[in-house]
């Protein structure tokens, strides 16, 4: 299927849907160090009510509304997306080329790893994800699963692959004045400082590494931590420890419901 054929699709579900399309050239935003965030992809509805500045929600799932909604309280919205993997249950999972998809992910039934370099066959629905970011309103993104390089994923992919791709991905998504994040890579991050506007990392504390983030606050990129419930963890020495270091720190379920215990 061509690019014009798929943008066509998009555009089709986002007029159907009631997307306002938004400024491609808008300048993006950059979270500031100290930003309180929180993460919701699971349960209805989405409880506007949490005291963050940033929220980060699934994006397809999130309607234009919630977002809108968000806008008008002064929060800022982060849209999650695996670029990684493809999840069989996303509505344009059927348009990812068979070449390109590769192993399942373990943990996750449905969910299979994709082939970075292939640009040039998922570039396209990369794209037109990254334009219904823009579309929705959403102001960032998160794009998940890029440690494809560090296991099995029927691809000989490299940690070169994965920068290359990460800094087109930057790229179209400043195009779109989107901002990006940086999604646990710590050991990308030396060759992307120019290309990612803040980190988020999971389980740091409860896995002893927490350390490997000095270097991104000492250069004023926000570092939000999140450590989960299911982890035998002394919330309060965490927090002291994260508040220490310059990171926001908050504790989900692990399912990413609603729920969210920040640093008092």
């Amino acid at each position: 299927m061509g690019r014009n054929m798929i943008v066509r699709l998009v555009s089709a579900l986002c007029l159907g849907l009631g997307f306002v399309p938004r400024d491609a050239a808008a300048e993006s935003w950059r979270p500031a160090p100290g930003d309180s965030i929180q993460l919701q992809y699971t349960g209805e509805p989405i409880d506007l009510d949490v005291a963050a500045t940033i929220f980060n929600l699934d994006l397809f799932e999130t309607s234009p509304e919630i977002i809108a909604a968000l806008h008008a309280r002064q929060r800022r919205v982060i849209c999650y997306v695996s670029v990684g993997t493809v999840e069989d249950w996303r509505p344009d999972a059927g348009l990812f080329p068979a070449a390109a998809v590769g192993r399942a992910y373990p943990q996750w039934p449905g969910e299979r790893w994709l082939d970075l370099r292939a640009l040039a066959e998922i570039g396209p629905l990369l794209r037109a994800r990254l334009d219904l970011a823009r579309e929705k309103g959403c102001d960032g993104i998160d794009p998940d699963n890029l440690d494809g390089h560090e296991t099995e994923t029927g691809f000989p992919l490299t940690r070169a692959d994965t920068i290359a791709f990460l800094r087109w991905l930057s790229g179209e998504a400043r195009a779109r004045g989107l901002a990006i994040g940086l999604k646990n890579g710590v050991e990308l991050w030396p060759a992307l400082q120019k290309e990612v506007d803040w980190i988020l990392v999971e389980d740091c504390a409860a896995q002893g590494w927490c350390e490997a983030l000095r270097p991104m606050a000492a250069a004023g990129l926000a570092v939000f931590q999140v450590e989960y419930t299911d982890r035998d963890l002394d919330w309060t020495a965490v927090c002291a420890t994260a508040r220490a270091e310059g990171f926001s720190a908050i504790r989900k379920h692990r399912n990413l419901d609603a729920y969210r215990e920040g640093c008092p």
